[in-house]
């Protein structure tokens, strides 16, 4: 409680104090100072309550001046130590493991990764999945550890780089169209086989088409014709024995059966056949298998 005297003194004079007094109570008292001090109590206990919640989640969660747990920040960005689990799509301009370590990325479906433009749109994705990897892009191309291209894709071609291309299938390769290369052999002591089952096979080279058996035999099997045609060369057959098995010969007769000399003939459509050799030719007697 404080008291107030208001007098007025002027100088040369004498006035008498007043005897009232004015009391005036400053404060707040009774039930609104104890819900005061309630409320005050309440606010220390809802701050040693969160002080106390700050104290345990900093502790569960690992949290240090370096980061938080096994996730630590860096100057060149977020160090995860451990195995880690993404609820949502993680963006990031690059992922790499340790130097003594490699990168496992796994998922109970399947894995994503794409590549966006500055307009967010895909202009890239890796998918793999439970039956198959797939990848859209402009162009997928596999390098060398020198950086040398030894496999590219694209819309209009697939181009190997490598010096040899491999095919260790038991069933070979399978070309729905036509196939361009200076070379094709098969491994050694083993087999190679051009065919096409339903269809012509052709093989054009503007230099000249070789094919060489070094250690083996050339077949050439048909259910038709077999056409060998040069237009301005011939045809030659370089070899110690030619041999043709199949050639129609004219029916022997009694004398004719110890013969075993034969010449060849020609017809004019070029079909040859054999006839029995004699001091001149038999080819005319013979000339009706022509027809």
């Amino acid at each position: 409680m404080v008291r107030e005297q208001y007098t007025t003194v002027t100088e040369g004079t004498q006035i008498e104090r007043p005897e009232n007094q004015y009391v005036y109570e400053i404060g707040i008292y009774g039930w609104r100072k104890r819900c005061l001090y309630l409320f005050v109590l309440l606010l220390l206990i809802i701050l040693l309550v969160n002080f106390a919640l700050t104290v345990w989640i900093l502790k569960v969660m690992w949290f240090s001046p370096t980061g938080m747990g096994h996730l630590g920040v860096t100057k060149d960005g977020l160090r995860l130590e451990g195995e880690s689990e993404f609820l949502f799509p993680l963006y990031a301009k690059e992922i790499c493991s340790r130097t003594d370590s490699g990168l496992l990325l796994q998922s109970t479906r399947n894995v994503t990764v794409n590549a966006r433009n500055s307009e967010r749109e895909v202009t890239g994705r890796l998918t793999v999945d439970v039956k198959m990897v797939e990848v859209q892009s402009q162009q997928f191309q596999i390098n060398s550890k020198d950086g040398k291209p030894l496999f590219t894709v694209d819309e209009n071609e697939v181009l190997v780089g490598t010096d040899r291309l491999r095919v260790t299938g038991p069933e070979g390769a399978l070309f729905e169209h036509s196939v361009e290369t200076p070379l094709v052999n098969a491994n050694p002591f083993q087999e190679l086989r051009l065919e096409s089952p339903t269809r012509s096979l052709g093989m054009n080279a503007p230099k000249g088409v070789h094919i060489k058996a070094h250690a083996g035999e050339v077949k050439a099997l048909s259910q038709m014709d077999i056409v060998f045609h040069s237009s301005d060369g011939m045809l030659v057959l370089d070899a110690e024995t030619v041999c043709l098995p199949k050639l129609a010969e004219r029916a022997q007769g009694p004398a004719d059966s110890s013969q075993r000399l034969y010449e060849i003939c020609v017809c004019p459509d070029g079909k040859l056949y054999l006839s029995v050799a004699d001091t001149g030719t038999t080819c005319h007697e013979n000339s009706h298998i022509c027809l």
